[in-house]
């Protein structure tokens, strides 16, 4: 509901004169404040309004408190892997452009809990160290067999310079890998978390014979750093995901009384599962708490007991969602009790598991760069709501100068005028606040906003449609304290009665209902002169 800017504009001067007595005249004044319209047009046909064949509205509330994919189920530690040479002989002559080093190395991965055994890259770096301890430039070659992008193999040439009388040469690089598959089955294909590299070094084609010793150590450091994976293959290991979410529902912030009859309501808690791993999830508890700190949980045999979710199916842009979902009624749960709480802050707890009979895949989990784990709640019913006292508070700043020596308000009110086309009726009432927060007076309308149900039909439109005016009297006894008023909270009970009047009922909002309001000022000032 929009706030009522009630401002009230004073026009007053001040002229001196030399008369002895002041002179004095009252006039009338009127002026519009607010023209606004309260509608839910811009609602309809997205996620939370649309509208049904009888041509009233429909809710869908829903939210997504998890949505998860392969950052955050799987992540891949910084890695150093060493790959060093030192002869087996006390020493050896070689002549120019010989091969010194010619070797394959396997090097496992730490991916604690996790078994491996094909990765893609979408983004990570290789920091590269090379280490020459020959007193000539030496070329190295460093492969990665199985580390492939478009079916080249990862490879790296350097010109490593001569060592000196202390340090080995060196030379520092850094290589792109985004876009690389990473095979991690080793040598024999068999294996995980395996990394092989291949360290080929040879002495200078056109330098000197050398003395290669064995207590000269040829190294290849290779960082693999913030690496970012698209796809992973193998076995995700046990992993629990256990949270919980908080979610505020902005629109009921500014109830403060009042009770909802809703129209046998449901809810649902839906899991997706995007991984192809098998899955175990639990709704450990559903709260939410109303204005008045009142808590009320949900109650059901499935809180707490474990749905099972399969893997999904198919793979890159086939991947195709296993979905389980827990489904609260009336029938089995005190659904309609939890959402008449009409509660703005709500909270979940829930536990989802991966693999939780452990390795059943033989290391076929896989996941993709679509998949993605979620945790949805989903809430349908159609726009119709029973209200009785349903009570809307806000607050805003004013500011008004009363001077009774001068040109003053003498009396006077604020007019609401209204054309209601909703199916509820609005009691509305001003109370005008100090600095200190203290209420000093309470201002009740003459008469209320009426609802539609008591209107005549608007031929442009289709809809029943109320005009009402509101009527806000300021006594003299507000008047005279004007000064201390530094704010107001305008406050607005709503029911939904029945066409005869005797008692509230829940009613249907019909497609393109609106409410238009004007406020202005009816003010009598008295001018001194």
């Amino acid at each position: 509901m929009n706030k009522f800017c009630t401002y009230a504009f004073l026009f007053g001067f001040i002229l001196t004169s030399c008369k002895k007595e002041k002179t004095f005249w009252n006039s009338n004044w009127s002026f519009p404040l607010v023209s606004d319209t309260l509608s839910l047009e811009n609602l309809v046909n997205d996620s939370t309004l649309s509208v049904n064949p009888s041509g009233f509205l429909e809710v869908d509330l829903s939210r997504t408190v998890l949505d998860i994919g392969i950052e955050d189920i799987l992540e891949l530690p910084d890695t150093l892997i060493v790959h060093s040479f030192v002869s087996t002989v006390p020493s050896i002559n070689v002549p120019a452009g010989f091969t010194i080093v010619n070797e394959i190395e396997e090097h496992e991965l730490d991916f604690k809990g996790v078994q491996l055994k094909k990765i893609r890259i979408s983004n990570g770096k290789i920091g590269l160290r090379v280490y020459n301890p020959l007193p000539t430039k030496t070329f190295f070659t460093l492969k990665l067999p199985g580390v492939t992008k478009n079916g080249n193999t990862f490879e790296q040439n350097y010109i490593a310079p001569a060592s000196s009388t202390s340090q080995p040469g060196l030379i520092e690089a850094e290589a792109n890998i985004s876009g690389y598959d990473i095979d991690l089955t080793g040598l024999d294909g068999s294996n995980f978390n395996m990394l092989q590299s291949l360290l080929i070094v040879s002495s200078d084609p056109s330098g000197p014979s050398i003395t290669v010793t064995n207590s000269q150590i040829f190294k290849v450091e290779a960082n693999f750093t913030n690496l970012q994976m698209d796809y992973a293959r193998g076995y995700f290991g046990e992993k629990v995901i256990q949270d919980t979410s908080e979610f505020v529902l902005d629109a009921l912030l500014s109830l403060t009384n009042g009770s909802l009859d809703l129209p046998s309501p449901k809810l649902s808690i839906e899991v997706i599962n995007g991984v192809k791993v098998e899955a175990r999830a639990a709704l450990i508890s559903l709260e939410n708490t109303n204005w008045s700190g009142n808590t009320v949980q949900l109650i059901a045999p499935q809180i707490g007991t474990p749905i099972y979710i399969d893997g999904a199916t198919g793979s890159w842009s086939s991947i195709q969602s296993s979905t389980e979902s827990i489904h609260f009624d009336g029938s089995n749960s005190n659904i309609e009790g939890y959402l008449e709480n009409i509660g703005s802050s709500h909270r979940i707890i829930y536990k989802i598991e991966l693999n939780p009979w452990g390795n059943t895949s033989g290391g076929w989990n896989e996941l993709f760069p679509n998949s993605r784990l979620k945790v949805k709640v989903n809430a349908q019913m159609p726009l119709s709501i029973g209200a009785d006292g349903l009570t809307l508070a806000d607050t805003f700043d004013l500011n008004l100068k009363q001077d009774l020596e001068k040109t003053h308000i003498e009396s006077g009110s604020f007019v609401l005028n209204a054309a209601n086309t909703f199916p509820f009726n609005a009691s509305t009432e001003l109370h005008l606040i100090n600095e200190q927060g203290e209420e000093l007076f309470i201002i009740q309308s003459q008469n209320k906003i009426v609802s539609s149900v008591f209107g005549i039909l608007e031929l442009s439109t289709g809809l029943m449609k109320k005009d009402s005016e509101v009527i806000f009297e300021l006594t003299p006894d507000i008047l005279l304290n004007l000064d201390e008023v530094k704010k107001v909270m305008v406050r607005a009970v709503f029911d939904t009665p029945n066409g005869n009047g005797t008692g509230n009922q829940q009613m249907s909002f019909p497609n393109g209902a609106y409410m238009a309001v004007k406020l202005k000022t009816h003010f009598k000032l008295k001018t001194i002169y």
